[in-house]
């Protein structure tokens, strides 16, 4: 089966360019880009009516809750809100319950996302057993068995001598270590950042040298053990000098942010909005332009959604007492097309973030629009208002922040290894 996508706006975040072209898509790959591509016979053309053609987004971080959860978040709702979304491959976390830390749970999860999910899943493993930071799991076990990561999540190891066990251990196997940066110790039993803000509303804060002291400390475990390694979230401009140091010194570190905290600064939680309530908390402004600078400029590599439903018993609660965590698989791109209308971010840079280096972290071959790369595309129309409302997500859960705010962008079509898994009705 070909395809042909002629009258397409391509975003290369590859080669940095947004040009209008055509595409060629046969047994999956991608086989040709370029102008007035020739329809092979038998092929079928999609006009894409200039509308952007780019690599699905590869999407480090997301929580599925299988197993322990489902009543929040199953494989087949959250690889529906990520082919909605124009989300190609999900990165899922090992914080489950139980924690995905052996290779039968493992195992369970794959074949649950293989069955459930439109999109490709690729899953995390746990690097402690139980995300308790006492003992270590069986990483060559879990790569074996397609763990294509290690984190435990925001249980940050507190004990230095088994991380560093670990982060040996990890070394020797070539696996990737995903970090929390940020000193539990500190930020335990906090709402938000602290300042005047969280002064004024009564709410238990965190100092921003939390991230950075937690930063830190992973920066000196990497220079002692020589791991791979990946800090989730960097969401506080007092990090970036420490990230930046590590990446002068040569070390094999790589960072992300979440768009939640590209987007939205500890202002919008107002009168105690919940559904505002991430971890870690949502920062100042002059962090947020710190960070989109960041992204930029290429310090900061990733933009994820983190991803993390939470249901309704979870949110309406005191916000002292309510759980932490947005769903955003399918708010990811609109959200991050207000980046793009400001002005702060080119297409491509955007897509330099959310495909392809999260997929060059990975190993992965997708998040390009090269010959040979698999045909994983999203279609959006970069132009296209509407106005969020949370019960039309597919997601199980509904708690984003985004609820009836005004947003421009929106997914036509998902495309995984050439075959639709989304187009917009």
């Amino acid at each position: 089966m070909s395809l042909l996508f002629t009258n397409a706006r391509l975003i290369d975040p590859e080669n940095q360019t947004d040009t209008l072209g055509s595409l060629l898509v046969k047994d999956g790959k991608i086989i040709a880009v370029g102008d007035n591509i020739a329809a092979p016979e038998g092929a079928e053309v999609i006009d894409c009516q200039g509308h952007c053609l780019a690599p699905g987004i590869v999407d480090i971080g997301v929580k599925v809750c299988e197993p322990g959860e489902r009543h929040k978040e199953s494989y087949k709702t959250a690889g529906q809100a990520a082919a909605a979304g124009g989300i190609t491959t999900m990165v899922t976390r090992p914080d489950t319950t139980p924690a995905i830390d052996n290779p039968e749970t493992l195992e369970f999860v794959t074949r649950r996302a293989n069955e459930a999910a439109p999109v490709n899943v690729v899953p995390m493993a746990a690097l402690t057993k139980g995300r308790a930071g006492k003992e270590m799991t069986e990483i060559g076990f879990l790569q074996d068995a397609g763990a294509i990561a290690f984190t435990d999540g925001d249980n940050v190891v507190t004990d230095n001598k088994v991380f560093s066990r670990a982060l040996t251990y990890a070394r020797a196997m070539g696996a990737l270590v995903i970090g929390h940066p940020q000193d539990p110790g500190l930020s335990k039993s906090a709402a938000v950042t602290s300042g005047k803000f969280a002064s004024l509303r009564g709410l238990p804060g965190v100092s921003p040298m939390a991230e950075r002291m937690g930063l830190d400390r992973d920066i000196a475990m990497i220079e002692m053990t020589g791991v791979k390694y990946h800090a989730d979230q960097i969401t506080t401009a007092r990090a970036l000098p420490a990230l930046e140091r590590a990446k002068a010194n040569g070390f094999d570190i790589t960072a992300g942010t979440s768009i939640h905290h590209l987007t939205l600064n500890e202002l919008d939680v107002a009168d105690y909005r919940t559904f505002f309530k991430v971890k870690p908390p949502l920062r100042s402004e002059d962090d947020r332009l710190a960070m989109i600078d960041a992204v930029k400029s290429g310090l900061i590599d990733t933009i994820s959604s983190m991803h993390t439903p939470q249901d309704e018993e979870s949110k309406r609660l005191p916000y002292e007492e309510a759980a932490a965590g947005a769903v955003a698989l399918e708010t990811l791109m609109p959200a991050a097309m207000r980046l793009v209308l400001n002005e702060q971010l080119t297409l491509p840079e955007l897509f330099r973030a959310l495909s392809l280096n999260p997929a060059t972290r990975l190993g992965l071959d997708s998040g390009r629009l090269s010959e040979g790369a698999p045909a994983d595309l999203v279609v959006f129309d970069p132009d296209a208002p509407f106005v969020l409302d949370r019960f039309k997500l597919k997601s199980k859960s509904k708690n984003t922040p985004f609820d009836g705010q005004k947003m421009q962008g929106k997914v036509v079509a998902t495309y995984v290894a050439g075959a639709a898994v989304y187009r917009r009705d």
